[in-house]
């Protein structure tokens, strides 16, 4: 075989593979930005009620606010800071870390671990609705009702 011959031949191989490796490039590119733009659904401020399910618990029914944020350190992950108000002024309760699944419109979160709390939402354009489990999933311990803040 001459040796023009097998160049053209590389030559013709690699513009192939050249052309494959853009074309999945741009597949995963463009099926990839979506879902770090559907997070963008649920950030932001949120507000609403916390109602107790277990009665002579330590739980009390709390107006809430909601700070949901992208988490720096992980892009596939969201955090919630949560603060009850308490004559008119928030209080801090604690950070929460979520994961959106946009398509169902569920954000799951936890604070511990899943055998202690499990978080679950469902976003529905600016309302979210959730409850609180506990004791791996046995007990609602907390139905919550939010809706988006202007904030």
């Amino acid at each position: 075989m001459p040796r023009w011959f097998a160049a053209q031949r590389f030559r013709y191989h690699a513009v192939g593979l050249m052309r494959r490796a853009l074309a999945i490039f741009i597949f995963f590119s463009l099926v990839g930005l979506p879902a770090f733009g559907r997070d963008k659904d649920v950030i932001g401020s949120w507000e609403g009620e916390s109602k107790c399910m277990v009665q002579n618990s330590p739980c009390h029914d709390e107006h809430l606010l909601v700070q949901i944020t992208e988490d720096k350190k992980d892009p596939f992950q969201l955090n919630m800071d949560a603060y009850k108000v308490i004559d008119g002024a928030p209080d801090f309760m604690g950070t929460l870390t979520c994961h959106y699944e946009s398509k169902a419109g569920a954000l799951s979160c936890t604070s511990s671990n899943k055998d202690n709390d499990d978080w679950e939402f469902h976003v529905m354009g600016d309302s979210m609705a959730g409850r609180l489990l506990m004791d791996a999933g046995k007990t609602v311990y907390r139905r919550i009702a939010l809706h988006r803040s202007p904030k």
